[in-house]
């Protein structure tokens, strides 16, 4: 069975960039939180991918194939795919993560958005290019008893977050595995500092129609805030989006959201130990079915992969 991907690159860079990009975006939610402090979060939204995507899309004009950032919109379809992209996408997976960690917290928002593995294995599955095993079913009843416990802490009588901030963090998975699935057919054609900073200007600018970025006492915000502001736009948006999509040129979509395990132990490790909220017992055997989740399957493609052929298979056919 065919992996779907471009991998053009060589793997180790994949890895590299995919655990960076994790570590950066966990950690980013758990400052999130303390930035909800004193801002909302459609504003922290609406701004971080504004700012993040002009960097991006600047990048590729100094570094790059400058000419790519006016080329992708010549093609109407391609146009269409990003603009789709953008706002079902990137704005999409931005905003929900963002929700469920100011209704909750980092950590449990963190780790709800990494059943996006399961979401993708299954899409696969039904699409017929993944052959479903005992260990993808193994993968899935860990996923189902680590949320149980990570929500509940052992208890069914007593949510340990809020109802919304669930809801809000399951629609983040969703997000995450329609991110990561349809990028593929962008990335064949072109950058990845121009899609991931084209669909960070339209989702801001799709969000700012509602949100206005301006709409905010900048006089109230302390040079804490301007910092913590700074390391969610630069490493929590900017550079951990850029790696994570820029890793699926040497990996496949399930294995680079398998190998971004270190997202939801960054955000557990900064929630418990920076922001001193407490963790039950059960939550903490949540917290090791859901990593271990991701950990089998990551080993799982990885040893499987060696044997599989490295076609590209095209996500729209």
């Amino acid at each position: 069975m065919a992996q779907i991907g471009l991998r053009t690159g060589p793997r180790r860079t994949g890895l590299f960039l995919v655990i960076t990009g994790a570590i950066f975006w966990g950690i980013s939610g758990t400052v999130a939180k303390k930035l909800f402090l004193q801002i909302d979060v459609n504003w922290l939204v609406t701004t971080r991918l504004l700012i993040a995507g002009v960097l991006l899309l600047a990048l590729q004009f100094l570094i790059k194939d400058r000419t790519q950032i006016w080329g992708v919109w010549k093609n109407r379809k391609t146009a269409f795919q990003l603009i789709v992209y953008g706002l079902v996408g990137m704005l999409a997976v931005q905003y929900t993560y963002m929700a469920s960690i100011q209704s909750g917290n980092a950590a449990v928002a963190t780790l709800l958005q990494y059943l996006a593995p399961v979401m993708i294995i299954i899409y696969l599955v039904l699409r017929k290019h993944l052959v479903f095993t005992r260990k993808d079913l193994s993968a899935i009843f860990l996923a189902l008893v680590g949320c149980f416990f990570l929500l509940t802490n052992g208890s069914i009588s007593q949510l340990s977050v809020p109802k919304i901030a669930i809801v809000w963090g399951l629609l983040s998975a969703i997000a995450l595995a329609f991110y990561t699935l349809y990028a593929i057919p962008l990335l064949k054609q072109y950058d990845s500092l121009v899609i991931v900073g084209w669909a960070m200007v339209i989702g801001g600018f799709g969000l700012s129609l509602i949100h206005p970025p301006w709409q905010i006492d900048f006089k109230s915000l302390t040079l804490e805030t301007y910092l913590y502001l700074a390391f969610v736009i630069i490493f929590g948006t900017m550079i951990a989006f850029w790696f994570y999509i820029e890793s699926l040129q040497s990996l496949s979509p399930n294995e680079t959201s398998f190998l971004s395990s270190l997202e939801p132990l960054a955000a557990v490790l900064t929630t418990v130990f920076w922001l001193k909220e407490p963790f039950g017992f059960f939550q903490w055997i949540g917290v090791l079915c859901i990593i271990g989740l991701i950990l089998l399957l990551a080993f799982n493609k990885k040893s499987s992969s060696n044997n599989q052929s490295k076609e590209d298979i095209s996500l729209s056919e």
